[in-house]
């Protein structure tokens, strides 16, 4: 046994490598209720105590309430062969794949270092910048630690609310291209619900489509469909943490809470190779600043000054009608017919997109007036840091 307390314990040492932001440091990870991955860091904790009698006791609990939760018929096995003989390594189970074993340890790696370094309260995302009023919540996905989080809106602040180990893709994120078994990055929205009664068992307790590719990634030329969040077959707990051919996949179980949290065409679901977090000041900082920029955008249409309004778009500005010359063009015209012009802007969501770019997605309800026309249209716009400066890279109708 003491072969298996090592075995393990090289294995939870694993969890230690973690950024000095997110770590709890020593002591007992908080308990969450009815929780798999809870559960899964008390066995943890029994074996690197000693405490092996207890530990098989809450894994045949926790097989009990999770039947086809193979990692943990994995960590039983190895608890029941430790008894017969010594054991070298975590999951030395006799004659089983190696491909499925090196499957469950990653799988219990990222569920016990998501668990035990969960983001301190005083952190947030940051691309959560701002939620319009309408969004009650927003998905962050962090494929790196195989872990979906939840955020509140409140009052413009996201509030953590959840947050729940899933799977990605087979070769990773950034998704380019259409088969590539890539997880795209970037900001999307839910566009559908589809019951489980209108899909296979493959996908489990139902389905959410994403708005994959989304102007931007057309942009790109990235291409592709059909990236949906949804659940495992009906023999299936959970996946390794890249097991799909791009979707964000959950256990049913975590599925059916998410559910509850959608709403359909409104929540954005930010999906980020590894998710930057911000103190609350610095989100704040980092928020007023670009609220700045829109607002001195707007201003600056209402002025009809056409060369101030057309100095935030860049040079490299292109929409579904073409670049910047034949946009500059269009606006110029326009604005020789007005005398006065009138602009609102309502429901705003501000997200920044992660990748290495800096940019960011504006979506707003905008409320246009002037002598000759009144419209109100919903817009989305796509901002990008140019030589230290925000400027508008896109603008269509969302």
């Amino acid at each position: 046994m003491q072969r298996l307390q090592s075995a393990l314990r090289r294995g939870l040492a694993l969890l230690a490598v973690c950024s000095p932001l997110l770590a709890l440091g020593a002591g007992e990870a908080p308990a969450r209720g009815n929780d798999p991955d809870a559960a899964l860091g008390a066995v943890f904790q029994d074996i690197e105590r000693s405490r092996l009698g207890s530990a098989l006791e809450k894994v045949d609990a926790l097989i009990t309430a999770y039947p086809n939760f193979r990692l943990a018929h994995l960590i039983r096995g190895d608890l029941l062969l430790a008894r017969a003989r010594p054991l070298a390594t975590f999951g030395n189970q006799p004659d089983a794949p190696a491909d499925k074993l090196a499957d469950l340890r990653e799988e219990a790696v990222a569920r016990l270092k998501a668990y035990r370094n969960r983001p301190p309260s005083n952190y947030v995302p940051r691309y959560l910048l701002q939620m319009e009023p309408e969004q009650k919540y927003a998905i962050v996905v962090d494929t790196q630690r195989a872990r979906l989080y939840i955020y509140q809106n409140d009052n413009g602040r996201p509030r953590f609310v959840a947050d729940y180990y899933i799977s990605h893709g087979k070769l990773g994120a950034e998704k380019l291209r259409e088969g590539d078994k890539r997880t795209p990055v970037g900001v999307y929205h839910v566009t559908a619900n589809l019951p489980r009664q209108k899909l296979s068992d493959f996908y489990g307790n139902g389905a959410f489509p994403i708005s994959y590719p989304n102007e931007w990634d057309r942009q790109q030329g990235r291409d592709g469909h059909g990236i949906w969040l949804h659940g495992t077959p009906s023999d299936t707990y959970s996946r390794p943490p890249r097991a799909s051919d791009g979707c964000v996949v959950l256990t049913n179980r975590d599925l059916d809470a998410l559910a509850s949290y959608l709403q359909i065409g409104l929540t954005p679901v930010i999906i980020s190779n590894t998710v930057e977090w911000l103190s609350v000041d610095d989100w704040a900082a980092e928020r007023s600043a670009l609220n700045k920029q829109i607002e001195s955008w707007r201003k600056d249409w209402e002025s009809r000054d056409v060369n101030r309004y057309l100095a935030h778009y860049s040079k490299n500005f292109r929409n579904n009608e073409g670049g910047y010359d034949r946009w500059a063009e269009q606006k110029k015209a326009v604005n020789a017919s007005k005398s006065w012009i009138k602009v609102q802007l309502d429901k705003v969501s501000v997200f920044r997109s992660p990748g290495k770019q800096d940019l960011v997605v504006v979506t707003f309800e905008q409320d246009y007036r002037s002598n000759n026309l009144s419209n109100v249209l919903k817009k989305r716009q796509y901002w990008l840091k140019e030589g230290g400066r925000w400027k508008i890279v896109y603008e269509g109708f969302a």
